[in-house]
């Protein structure tokens, strides 16, 4: 049996091997330079397309933005898919007081980003991407990613008075998240990227009250058909966290598909070298077609 970490490491360097792949085009959605969504057209030159909307990993951190998802992006486009790829405010560069790593998030532009984006992005796509199909709509994301995009399919469902609540479900065909921080309490339990869960919400005094805002484990039933797609050998955001989110949402009357990958661990979901990335750009298309 390969030694865990090295295999952990191995995965990792090939899924930032790939050169990052530049967009067709970028369109802002505010101010912030962060504020920004790159559109990648069907690269076999279909006129209408699913569109796929790419939230990026990394623990929230700023050292990690939107340009290491691009091969993967890019794959999807190889298959037919119109894409486009988010980027959002995370946490700052430098790490907190007695830290060692950046900071996780910032509560609650992170947030607020991505709920801007995706209410900008029919309109977006219409001008920038007119090849994509916004009645057909699905997010994916990865790691951190994946919990912004569950969160994103649950805004119907927050707490009456969030800032971020939307008056009916998003027009979404579905969720496919990738190894995604789907259940707060489990991954605080094991400590998934170093604490991020709680330095993402502000710290343990204010981490009750938001995380009723931010756990996807804590927005169910949406009513949207998600699909997990998830490493067995994942150590950097353990399987147990994504069961922990089937075992919420089957207790909220929901049925949440799981699909966990044998001999896999975090990165290749991602990764265009590796099988695992055909089986999430199947799941997509199971949604999206």
């Amino acid at each position: 049996m390969p030694d865990p970490a090295a295999r952990a490491a191995a995965e990792e360097a090939s899924a930032f091997s790939h050169p990052a792949v530049p967009p067709d085009v970028s369109a802002a959605y505010g101010d912030h330079p962060d504020q920004v969504i790159d559109f990648y057209a069907p690269r076999d030159g279909r006129t209408r397309a699913p569109l796929v909307v790419a939230l990026h990993g990394g623990a929230w951190r700023a050292p990690y933005d939107r340009r290491h998802l691009t091969p993967f992006v890019d794959f999807l486009a190889r298959r037919g898919f119109a894409v486009a790829n988010v980027e959002y405010r995370r946490g700052s560069d430098i790490p907190r007081q007695g830290g060692a790593t950046p900071v996780a998030g910032r509560w609650p532009e992170t947030f607020d980003d991505v709920a801007a984006a995706l209410d900008a992005l029919p309109e977006l796509a219409a001008v920038h991407l007119p090849q994509a199909d916004t009645g057909r709509i699905v997010l994916t994301g990865h790691s951190a990613g994946g919990q912004l995009a569950l969160w994103a399919a649950a805004r119907h469902v927050l707490p009456a008075g969030s800032p971020w609540r939307l008056p009916a479900p998003p027009a979404l065909r579905g969720v496919v998240a990738l190894a995604p921080i789907a259940h707060f309490g489990r991954s605080v339990e094991l400590g998934v990227c170093g604490g991020a869960v709680t330095e993402l919400l502000g710290g343990p005094s204010s981490y009750g009250e938001r995380a009723a805002h931010a756990d996807p484990s804590a927005l169910l039933p949406t009513g949207i058909a998600t699909t997990v797609v998830q490493g067995r050998e994942d150590t950097d955001v353990p399987y147990a966290v994504a069961e922990a989110y089937a075992e919420a949402a089957a207790k909220a009357g929901e049925e949440v598909g799981l699909t966990l990958l044998e001999g896999i661990g975090h990165f290749p979901p991602i990764d265009p070298a590796a099988d695992a990335c055909a089986v999430v750009a199947e799941e997509i298309a199971q949604l999206a077609w």
